[in-house]
């Protein structure tokens, strides 16, 4: 690793000490010195609480991640880390590493499913995710002025065919598979040729597989339909069985079935859970608020106990340790594996299951969905908001629509259940930004759902037209 220059510890903007990673724009509230600081912090963390310092470290493919990854690891080397960098790839690879390098901690350098101007910090010590309050407390070592300089070391280790064998360890297609894959020039493109290669039965077509951080194709986030246009281009053109698609670092997926319709997370997540079900007796399976009401009452018809989540996919790992669950996930394609796996988001690990599904059944992806009921929804709707406002705006809308009709869930935001459906609004936690979403079983019903939110958002002075 090539040395950089003079770093000097610095304190945090308050915007990039996110609730799940630390995330900002490079140039403005991250930097090399932001990275540095995170490294002396963390390594003080770790090596206070285990009282040993073995960290692994990787990054994705964006231009500014390698520049803050050296930052990164300056930092950790300083605090008295022995930092082991195994590259650049996905961020489940780092995961991996902390398992298979018996790591006490890993941190991630990316900006995940953001424009390319943004990076960030995904965190884990001693196989729990570091989140919340953990994030926060890295301001107060600094403000406590006891960073002591301290020398560790970095050492380089490769250990992508390791986790590739990991990943294909007990995946058996039992049929021929053809399978369209949208690497959305994001960071899975560092072993995606590899995998496919050693995957039997399948017949892989890749598309945007060079990892570039200019994301020339397409922006690199599955749950936007527009970026999925490509994939299902190519799955109605080449006749696919199934598209699948990743985010940035490859820890979330998109699927596309074999008649080009985009199959979102709630919805395939009932296929995953149709297998776990015959493993486990009446598995817990955590899904947050932003899922279909068909995807938690389905799951309870075939032996399943679902239960709604906050979003975040830090507090549903630390949720499914909790309740022991084998299976769980988000709708924004963060699905976690503990049934024959370590309990974290690897989006090719829930392909490699997916498609191990599909091969075991005579349907068609399209013919296996289709089988649920029928509803009219929105995609996961986002849009900008000030980073500073976001919260007390969702904080009005739940004082108002309280004393509405309907079911009220207030664990993540605010969920309206009634008789025409339900919807969703919440603040990012992960960007400046609302999120919504409402479904119904009719088209009318849907259309007064998006009346209700469009005119809860103009009563706390936001203009905003749904487009469905």
């Amino acid at each position: 690793m090539e040395q950089v220059n003079k770093l000097e510890i610095e304190n945090f903007d308050k915007e990039v000490l996110r609730e799940y990673d630390i995330r900002g724009v490079v140039g403005n509230n991250i930097n090399q010195n932001t990275a540095y600081t995170i490294g002396r912090t963390f390594a003080y963390t770790v090596i206070y609480r285990l009282k040993s310092n073995i960290i692994a470290t990787g990054f994705d493919g964006r231009l500014t991640s390698p520049d803050l990854h050296k930052a990164l690891c300056e930092g950790l080397k300083d605090s008295g880390a022995k930092v082991i960098n195994i590259g650049m790839g996905p961020t489940p690879m780092t995961y991996f590493a902390h398992f298979h390098l018996k790591a006490d901690a890993v941190i991630m350098v990316t900006g995940s499913h953001n424009p390319s101007e943004y990076n960030g910090f995904k965190m884990v010590l001693n196989k729990h995710s570091f989140y919340a309050e953990d994030i926060q407390s890295l301001q107060k070592l600094i403000d406590q002025n006891n960073l002591k300089l301290i020398e560790g070391e970095i050492v380089n280790q490769d250990i992508k065919k390791e986790y590739i064998n990991r990943l294909l360890q007990n995946i058996n297609l039992n049929k021929k598979i053809k399978i369209a894959w949208d690497i959305g020039n994001g960071a899975m493109g560092a072993v995606i040729k590899e995998i496919t290669s050693n995957l039997n039965n399948s017949d892989n077509i890749l598309i945007n597989e060079e990892v570039d951080g200019n994301f020339p194709n397409h922006h690199p986030d599955p749950t936007v339909p527009k970026n999925m246009e490509q994939l299902v281009k190519v799955v109605k053109d080449k006749n696919c069985n199934i598209g699948l698609a990743f985010d940035g670092d490859g820890d979330r997926l998109g699927v596309v079935d074999n008649l080009g319709n985009l199959v979102w997370a709630d919805q395939y997540m009932l296929l995953l859970c149709s297998e776990i079900a015959n493993l486990y007796d009446n598995p817990k399976i955590i899904m947050d608020v932003k899922c279909s009401k068909v995807f938690f009452d389905e799951a309870r018809k075939i032996n399943c106990d679902p239960i709604m989540s906050k979003t975040g996919h830090s507090p549903i790992k630390e949720k499914m340790k909790k309740l022991n669950s084998p299976l769980s996930g988000e709708m924004s394609g963060h699905v976690c594996y503990a049934d024959d796996f370590y309990g974290y988001d690897d989006a090719m690990y829930v392909a490699l299951r997916l498609l191990r599904i599909l091969c075991n059944q005579e349907k068609s992806l399209n013919e296996l969905i289709n089988v649920y009921p029928k509803t009219f929804s929105t995609p996961e709707t986002r849009f900008d908001v000030d980073e500073t406002k976001k919260f007390l705006i969702i904080d009005e809308i739940k004082e108002r629509i309280k004393k509405s009709e309907g079911k009220i869930i207030d664990i993540d935001g605010i969920r309206v259940e009634n008789d025409e459906g339900w919807f969703l609004m919440r603040a990012s936690n992960t960007q400046n930004q609302l999120t919504c979403r409402a479904e119904s079983t009719s088209q009318e019903g849907l259309q007064s759902l998006i009346s209700t939110i469009e005119s809860q958002l103009s009563l706390s002075g936001i203009n905003y037209k749904f487009t469905i």
